[in-house]
């Protein structure tokens, strides 16, 4: 018997590793094109004026997005479809889709027309004086303030978030039902069709005399439609078939009702935080472009590696807590942990020593300056500290929800959402610190002591979380990324000031990717001499992949 579950705690950590590695490369082609987009704002509009009033009105509707589309609903939705289905059969559990499915698109239509109708109220108390001094370049365009503009482009874009909610519940859908690559891969529609539409709007609405950022609004909108269509054949594939069900009266509606209500502020700590930031990021006209492109390069391997983990742990671990498992629930989440911490540490040391060296290389071009570098640059080297804090979030959070119980994290959310905003208080309102660093500084330390507490907490809940095997790896891991992280930094140093420079795009290519296949290659070995055998998990799926 001993045998038996020991196959079967290795199958079940290699089921997690593969269906990781098929969100990994699936949400990889998305977050580049995301970048890409970004590269596009930065390429065509100044960092004072077009860019950052893009930036500001698109966090607007980006912020519910992020707290009900691919946080609280998805994961509300995939923990009750799950048990409906166990409980009361298969056939409860597509009527209950269905009736998540209208009520969302009745709720949301509502908050859409809301948002449309006082989308002047809410720039007007995210944006402080400061950030309406410049503009007057956009007279020609029929907006005299970028206040104005902002405004246009935020009513502009709030249909978006109908799309993309319903792209979060045929996500929880599929995922529930084992199919991890079509909803990740989804997402990289959405960055596809608004970066072209954006770019082929921006010539034409020139052309007619209408602002350019209208291209890039009308793209966002235009994505979100993409990313739920794309997955409605998969949908069909599994069974599920549309029905007008409408009912709050229904037992597991109001489940996933009682799950979402409360959990606004729990799961979504990060994105409360960040529009909180927002009113103190608006203290520069600078500073909301600058954290933007910072941040959309630490979205990169968040999303590649520690939101793929999160992804696949979540149905694993609802599934366990509904059987009563709890080791194994215990096995699987230690599991994620030290997966988590094999890519995400490394990471995390390799952008502080090429922050400004990516940041050059992606943005310094037309309407991004040097001085925009440097800056951006440093905004990264501080998120980069909160690189496993974000990943370990995501994984206790959804710990938490996989046993219904959401007290915790709305409890721990709501204190760090006060201590951010605290911390950016002394900061930069009362002048302490007036740097855009301290505000991202705020969110890093924030994130990471709320995942902290989590960690404790959810370990009180099911008395052990089995995570002894993960101290001496995170030392492995530590020193592994530790000598990668001085590889790194030599050979750019070298290659950098001594060699090429800074000038041309190869230069600035070889600065980049030289040293970062020289500390792979260093992270590699020492991963072998220090026998990290997550690491050999992780090749033996690539290694399937390529003899496949």
């Amino acid at each position: 018997m001993k045998e038996i579950a020991t196959y079967s705690v290795e199958d079940q950590n290699q089921s997690v590793t593969r269906a990781a590695g098929v969100v990994s490369l699936a949400v990889m082609g998305s977050r580049l094109l995301g970048l890409a987009r970004e590269i596009v704002i930065f390429n065509y509009f100044s960092t004072k004026l077009g860019a950052s009033a893009f930036h500001l009105a698109f966090r607007i509707p980006n912020f519910l997005r992020d707290m009900f589309g691919e946080g609280i609903l998805s994961k509300a939705f995939i923990t009750t479809f799950l048990a409906t289905e166990a409980e009361d059969g298969e056939e409860a559990a597509w009527n209950l889709a269905n009736r998540i499915f209208n009520l969302i698109c009745v709720v949301l239509i509502g908050i859409i027309v809301l948002g449309i109708a006082f989308a002047p109220t809410i720039v007007d108390i995210l944006a402080r004086e400061d950030f309406n001094e410049t503009l007057n370049s956009s007279k020609q365009f029929g907006y005299d303030t970028k206040v104005e503009l902002t405004v246009y482009l935020t009513q502009l874009m709030f249909p978006y978030l109908l799309f993309v909610s319903l792209a979060a519940i045929a996500m929880g859908l599929l995922n529930s039902k084992g199919k991890f690559g079509i909803p990740a891969s989804a997402s990289t529609c959405f960055n596809f069709f608004s970066l072209v539409i954006g770019i082929s709007g921006y010539y034409l609405c020139k052309r007619y005399g209408m602002h350019p950022t209208t291209g890039m609004a009308v793209g966002v909108v235009v994505g979100g439609i993409t990313q739920f269509l794309v997955q409605v054949p998969s949908m069909y594939k599994v069974g599920f078939r549309y029905k007008p069900l409408l009912s709050l009266k229904d037992t597991r509606v109001r489940e996933v009702l009682r799950l979402i209500g409360p959990a606004i502020l729990g799961v979504a700590g990060v994105q409360i935080n960040q529009l909180t930031n927002t009113w103190f990021l608006t203290s520069d006209d600078e500073w909301l472009p600058w954290i933007q492109g910072a941040y959309r390069i630490m979205h990169l391997p968040i999303g590649i590696f520690g939101v793929a983990i999160s992804t696949v742990a979540l149905p694993q671990l609802a599934k366990f807590a509904n059987a009563g498992e709890t080791e194994q629930f215990r096995n699987s989440l230690s599991y994620a942990v030290r997966l988590m911490l094999t890519v995400i540490l490394p990471a995390s040391i390799g952008l502080m020593v090429l922050s400004t060296p990516i940041c050059r290389l992606l943005y310094e071009r037309g309407a991004f300056i040097e001085s925009d570098t440097f800056a951006t640059g440093g905004v990264l080297f501080v998120y980069a500290f909160g690189l496993c804090g974000f990943s370990a979030l995501k994984i206790f959070t959804d710990g938490f929800y996989a046993y219904k119980d959401i007290r915790a994290p709305v409890i721990v959310s709501l204190c760090g959402v006060a201590l951010n905003i605290f911390l950016n208080y002394l900061f930069i309102y009362r002048e302490l610190i007036l740097d855009p660093r301290a505000v991202v500084f705020s969110t890093v330390l924030t994130v990471t002591l709320n995942s902290g507490v989590l960690m404790l907490l959810l370990r009180r809940k099911v008395q052990r979380l089995g995570l002894k095997s993960v101290i001496p790896l995170f030392f492995k891991i530590l020193t592994a990324s530790a000598v990668m992280g001085i590889v790194c930094w030599v050979t750019n140093g070298v290659i950098e000031i001594d060699l090429l420079g800074t000038e041309g795009i190869i230069q600035r290519c070889v600065n980049v990717f030289v040293p970062i296949g020289f500390s792979v290659l260093a992270l590699a070995a020492m991963y072998k001499v220090l026998k990290v055998s997550e690491f050999d998990d992780i090749l033996n799926i690539f290694k399937r992949k390529f003899q496949n």
